[in-house]
């Protein structure tokens, strides 16, 4: 009997857990890029047929796939939602539409999400010719693992009959692996120019979700590596060609990017000392590589350092994580904002593919702390019994005294809008190590999505609030919705996410970034008639996204100075430079996402993104 009862009282405290508020990390429902990115058709480009070989590694810098290889903008091309990629760039199937928005037709029953389609293609060969076709494809990633339900489907197009048959499937499964397939193209139907080929996402949307605000996006997969060529066999799974693997990230410690007057307090401590890089030899041949690095001062206009770490073999199919020692530190930027470019390139032999060996990061020192990276790949929240009053809070340390002005978060979309919903904006200090007392608190704060590319909203704190040390930045909810901020998946918080339920503050046990970013220092410009000209504003210019020409609004730059307009890609090389007009011309542009940087007299006044548009 006593051992009954305390079977029953297991199995009520295990009902009562369940019911309990506890942290939660979701898929998104919409996708903060895209979304502020107006669809790129490929049906406005002349669809020319393409000859052998078709190859695409998805490492070029736009979001969308590159027009003339692909007809439709469906899938999200990134560097944030795989693991163990082939090369930089991979492209993200998942159930969000071209405009980063959950399908209409989106439900728990299975039902057709992504597609991307190749450009037609001249295949007029015959099966003695040995046509392959082969992908790496992943489920999952970092995403959403998909079900045995959910598929990765391909189809070929047979021109002379205009119909599409399927050719192959992967089920969902949890491996999260990389792997090659290889099709053979012998079946004189599909041998005819117009050949054309696509990956169809069918996805499903997990079911028996009660709290709208909790449904998001689903079941991820990644493909990398497109190569269709004629003399191929089922062993030729080797590709000549050695490639980065990962993007560059900060070369701060502790911060995706910080204010300069607090880095200038701990630059010894929090610059790296080495710049770290990881690349892959694709090859069956040992391969000789020399990695080279530069820093380049952008307001400064000139070179902060340049280096070669050298050179080495690297044996054939072998991943190398290499840490380049890195003697300079960012000492030397001022109390307002700096800009740096830093980029990594490997000099190999000239038939390897050049999109793929070199990678960028631009370094950013502004009025704000930031942790993540700029990408969600998840949300966040509190939800369940009892969450109605809980708090979220991020510990962050001013390492001069200093006066917080603002603070940025990037809300998700929800569902049908469900987490549209009041919380209490709050600040508090520390008390050995956890929030103490609160220093500012605004109540029936609502949730607002970013109104910029990245999908950050800053909440102004009209007065300011003087922090020091240890503050932390969070809210208080005022119901059990869940809320749903931005969660950025490959940023570790290292015990920085907290959270308050049922009378204590727990650590998260999430492995990931809550992106909220404290803004300090000066009041914070509000309208564009308060803005500076100062070298390191930001950039004020319209129509964003543009067509053909972008205007500068005189008003916030001298009158009589000349500029030149400098457009770069996110891969850091420069595309275009022109002088300013009423009217500078950006037409030659390839629809896609750039960073503008004005200069006058040679040196940087201001910069900002551009999304150019078909």
């Amino acid at each position: 009997m006593i051992r009954r009862n305390i079977l029953n009282i297991a199995i009520l405290l295990a009902f009562i857990t369940n019911l309990t508020g506890q942290e939660a990390v979701i898929g998104l429902t919409s996708n903060p890029v895209l979304k502020n990115m107006p669809s790129r058709s490929a049906k406005s480009f002349s669809a020319e047929t393409l000859t052998l070989p078709f190859f695409d590694d998805f490492s070029g810098s736009d979001v969308y796939p590159d027009p003339g290889k692909w007809s439709d903008d469906n899938v999200f091309i990134n560097n944030t939602y795989s693991r163990d990629q082939i090369t930089t760039g991979i492209a993200t199937f998942d159930a969000l539409d071209r405009t980063g928005r959950l399908y209409e037709a989106a439900s728990p029953s299975t039902f057709r999400a992504d597609v991307l389609t190749s450009q037609p293609i001249d295949l007029d060969f015959t099966a003695s010719d040995n046509i392959w076709l082969s992908f790496y494809y992943q489920p999952g990633g970092i995403g959403d693992m998909p079900e045995k339900n959910d598929t990765l489907t391909l189809q070929f197009f047979a021109a002379d009959e205009n119909i599409w048959y399927p050719v192959w499937r992967a089920h969902g499964d949890s491996s999260g692996l990389f792997r090659l397939a290889m099709l053979k193209i012998d079946d004189p139907k599909f041998l005819k120019t117009g050949f054309r080929f696509r990956f169809i996402n069918y996805a499903s949307l997990s079911p028996g979700r009660t709290d709208l605000s909790m449904i998001g996006n689903c079941d991820h997969w990644n493909i990398d590596y497109v190569l269709l060529d004629k003399n191929r066999s089922s062993r030729d799974t080797i590709f000549h060609d050695v490639a980065f693997r990962k993007p560059f990230r900060s070369l701060l410690k502790n911060h995706e990017s910080m204010p300069p007057g607090h880095f200038n307090k701990i630059y010894l401590q929090e610059m790296e000392d080495f710049i770290p890089i990881s690349y892959r030899n694709n090859d069956t041949i040992v391969r000789n590589v020399t990695r080279n690095f530069r820093i380049w001062d952008v307001y400064k206009n000139e070179e902060a350092i340049s280096f070669s770490a050298g050179a080495s073999n690297i044996n054939p199919l072998e991943n190398v994580d290499y840490d380049a020692s890195l003697f300079y530190t960012f000492n030397t930027i001022g109390r307002d904002s700096a800009l740096f470019k830093i980029s990594a390139w490997l000099k190999t032999d000239d038939f390897d593919p050049k999109t793929n060996d070199t990678v960028t990061y631009f370094q950013v020192f502004k009025n704000y702390f930031a942790y993540d990276d700029g990408s969600a790949e998840a949300g966040y929240g509190i939800n369940g019994l009892g969450s109605g009053n809980a708090m979220v809070a991020v510990r962050f340390r001013a390492y001069t005294e200093d006066t917080l002005r603002a603070i940025s978060i990037c809300f998700n979309d929800s569902y049908m809008k469900a987490n549209r919903r009041n919380f209490s904006l709050m600040v508090w200090n520390d008390n050995n190590g956890l929030p103490g007392d609160v220093i500012y608190t605004r109540q029936e704060t609502i949730v607002e999505k970013g109104g910029d590319i990245n999908g950050f909203h800053t909440y102004f704190l009209p007065s300011g609030v003087a922090v020091k040390d240890n503050f932390y930045v969070g809210w208080k909810q005022q119901s059990e919705a869940f809320l749903n901020a931005g969660f950025d998946l490959n940023t570790p918080h290292r015990g920085n996410l907290l959270y308050w339920i049922n009378g204590s503050w727990f650590t998260s046990q999430h492995s990931g970034t809550l992106m909220i970013r404290p803004v300090t220092g000066p009041p914070v410009k509000t309208s564009v008639n308060n803005i500076y000209h100062s070298r390191g504003m930001p950039l004020r210019f319209h129509p964003n996204p543009a067509r053909d020409y972008i205007s500068f609004d005189r008003k916030d730059l001298p009158e009589t100075d000349q500029y030149d307009v400098s457009v770069f890609d996110l891969n850091g090389k420069e595309l275009l430079k022109v002088k300013m007009t009423d009217k500078t011309d950006i037409s030659p542009l390839k629809p896609g996402a750039y960073i503008i940087i004005l200069s006058r007299n040679g040196k940087p006044a201001g910069y900002n993104r551009l999304i150019k548009i078909k």
